[in-house]
């Protein structure tokens, strides 16, 4: 068990990689804060998954976060590893057409919400004596799609926040990476499309991946897994391209 007696919180558990991140970490023996917005799906998975609680959050409020990272200690009495995996996307299309507000709400799910995790779980961490933080990024980071550009520029941050964020806590002990799918099968795969999943446009995608198919949940939760566990006790600070060779 890689993870045994570990407690985990996971943004974004109700669905997509964060569904796949939780069943991965508690088959692993972790204990798991399913954190959602929305309260069906998040239920869903904590109800489905061993060892699991439900906590409704909009990582984008912090007194919410506040209270996710206290009902992760009050449940199980501690903190060992953060997956900052909640995220939104741009529908694909001219970076002109994008409205004001739904710029804010890409910045504020996919880079705020690191901020204020940070806030309250550092100090938890720093008092366990050692943890583990994960953040969801993306190839829109590394190899950016057109039509994308201001997640695309979200994902970059969290990119460049995961590497400072692991120089400035490396002498806690607190290890920090990022993980960087290509599309998968998600909520949010017909928002990169365009509003549309049709055959013909997922074909267009994945001609882009030289493995040949898109990302699943379980691809991203095992490189997760690795990040989280003992075997990358000396790997910090690393952004993992998983995306069957699209970045190449």
């Amino acid at each position: 068990m890689r993870l045994e007696n570990k407690i985990a919180i996971i943004t974004g558990a109700g669905s997509g990689f964060g569904e796949g991140i939780a069943a991965r970490f508690a088959e692993e023996g972790a204990k798991v804060v399913v954190a959602d917005i929305d309260p069906e799906n998040g239920k869903r998975v904590a109800e489905t998954t061993e060892n699991a609680v439900f906590c409704q959050v909009d990582v984008t409020d912090n007194a919410e976060v506040k209270a996710m990272v206290e009902m992760a200690v009050g449940e199980f009495g501690g903190l060992d590893i953060l997956v900052n995996n909640a995220g939104i996307a741009q529908r694909n299309g001219s970076m002109l057409d994008v409205p004001e507000d739904v710029f804010d709400r890409i910045y504020a799910v996919n880079v705020k919400s690191i901020y204020l995790s940070a806030l309250h779980t550092v100090p938890v961490l720093r008092q366990r004596g050692a943890g583990v933080i994960i953040n969801t990024a993306s190839t829109a980071a590394v190899s950016p799609r057109p039509g994308l550009t201001w997640y695309n520029g979200s994902k970059g941050a969290v990119v460049t926040l995961t590497k400072s964020m692991a120089v400035e806590l490396a002498p806690d002990n607190i290890r920090v990476n990022a993980i960087n799918p290509v599309i998968g099968l998600t909520g949010l795969t017909a928002d990169f499309m365009g509003g549309e999943d049709k055959p013909e446009i997922r074909e267009k995608f994945i001609s882009t991946i030289p493995l040949g198919r898109m990302s699943t949940p379980l691809d991203i939760a095992n490189a997760a897994l690795y990040f989280a566990s003992d075997e990358a006790a000396f790997v910090t600070g690393v952004c993992m391209e998983v995306d069957g060779g699209r970045c190449i």
